[in-house]
């Protein structure tokens, strides 16, 4: 497999985390792409570290679905199926929901302020398709109820099952859909600020239930 040169050595402090998401933002990003073979001694050396924390990680992303292991034979990045996306959107939804409904009441007005700031350049990198922008911004609204949440249990499986949703997100914001999005956040913030918790929870899990399910993979069709 081609091994990207320029990207720079993990901080080994955060060793195991670091590997985790720097292979998981590969395969989401398409750096690697459905079907490659991952050996754990070449993305050791792309990423500078040992073996061990690698295959760790590949066990994460094995149990999130991004990657399909073999044992004693191989590892490969999976296509993104239509079942995949749908089964981890159910959960998203599900967390976010429980996420607002714990968060609704606890919120500051910085915190609600930070949210609408977040809209705002969300709404921004829309308007100029700047789809890399959007996701990362999109990430810090929702961030936001998360934190308020205080319930690592729930963080945990974001942070699991979230990845598999990436693919349909830069569908959805490289899209007209993407406006209708930025309109969401904006009843979403409302309903937190005004302290609507139970709408402000159906407009939170609706965010994630309407994500379109990927195409199928060859397999599934």
């Amino acid at each position: 497999m081609p091994i990207p040169q320029n990207d720079p050595a993990i901080d080994r402090r955060l060793l195991r985390d670091d590997v985790y998401h720097r292979l998981r933002d590969a395969i989401v990003d398409g750096t690697l792409a459905p079907g490659e073979q991952l050996r754990d001694g070449d993305l050791a050396t792309w990423l500078g570290v040992s073996r061990t924390p690698v295959r760790e990680a590949l066990l994460r992303l094995a149990e999130a679905g991004l990657v399909a292991a073999q044992p004693g034979r191989s590892t490969t990045v999976t296509s993104l199926s239509e079942r995949a996306v749908r089964e981890a959107r159910d959960v998203v939804a599900a967390m976010h929901q429980l996420a607002v409904r714990r968060a609704v009441g606890n919120l500051s007005e910085a915190e609600i302020e930070r949210m609408r700031q977040a809209n705002l350049r969300f709404r921004e990198a829309i308007a100029r398709g700047d789809i890399e922008t959007a996701l990362r911004v999109d990430d810090e609204l929702h961030a936001v109820p998360i934190a308020a949440a205080a319930n690592g249990a729930l963080a945990a499986v974001l942070d699991q099952f979230s990845p598999v949703l990436r693919r349909a997100e830069m569908l959805r914001f490289s899209s007209v859909a993407g406006v209708a999005s930025a309109n969401r956040h904006d009843d979403l913030i409302q309903a937190c600020a005004e302290g609507d918790v139970e709408r402000a929870a159906q407009i939170a899990a609706g965010t994630w239930s309407t994500l379109d399910p990927a195409p199928r993979s060859p397999d599934e069709q």
